[in-house]
């Protein structure tokens, strides 16, 4: 079974090929995650994108799915993502009325080593359900739904698809992620 975590960044789960831009050890292929060439068509089970889809803007992300479509497998391949939640970052903001709370989530700005030095990213755009549906749909997904991150291969690993409004109140806070999976159309 292949598994890719995209985007990984640090986060090393046992299991997955880890892909993404950053130079650190247990990234396995120091690449963008546009480009997976490394991967024939139809090979790949599961591709999990933890917060980094938002990085492509509205008019790159259906060059990014077309690829990610590409090496999921035919009957089944599950594409699962997790990107800030626009509609839960207002909840948050109405809550606060204080748009600190919110920048980070709806901008991003995250410096990381590559092998050719530093580089910035900064997210070009952001989801709600209905937006990040009709996208799926749009190119070429179907059975669209959120999942539970408690239900989930990743579970034991903090990462984005677990952000909470107050950070880390798991029990009582707002999940400001929207998690959602997909499976290729055949």
């Amino acid at each position: 079974m292949i598994q890719l975590n995209l985007g990984c960044w640090h986060r090393n789960i046992p299991g997955f090929i880890n892909i993404d831009l950053c130079d650190m050890p247990h990234i396995h292929y120091k690449s963008s995650i546009d480009k997976l060439d490394m991967f024939n068509n139809e090979s790949v089970d599961l591709i999990y994108s933890s917060h980094s889809l938002e990085y492509f803007d509205r008019f790159q992300v259906i060059g990014v799915l077309r690829e990610w479509k590409r090496v999921l497998k035919r009957g089944g391949g599950v594409l699962r993502l997790a990107v800030p939640d626009f509609d839960q970052l207002i909840k948050v903001y109405c809550q606060t009325n204080d748009i600190n709370k919110i920048l980070g989530p709806l901008y991003g700005r995250m410096e990381i080593d590559t092998k050719n030095g530093k580089k910035c990213l900064y997210h070009k755009t952001v989801y709600n359900f209905q937006s990040l549906s009709e996208i799926l749909i749009n190119n070429g997904f179907n059975n669209i739904r959120r999942y539970d991150w408690r239900n989930t291969i990743h579970k034991d690993y903090d990462d984005h698809s677990q952000a909470y409004y107050p950070h880390m109140d798991k029990e009582n806070g707002i999940l400001i992620s929207l998690n959602v999976e997909a499976i290729k159309k055949d």
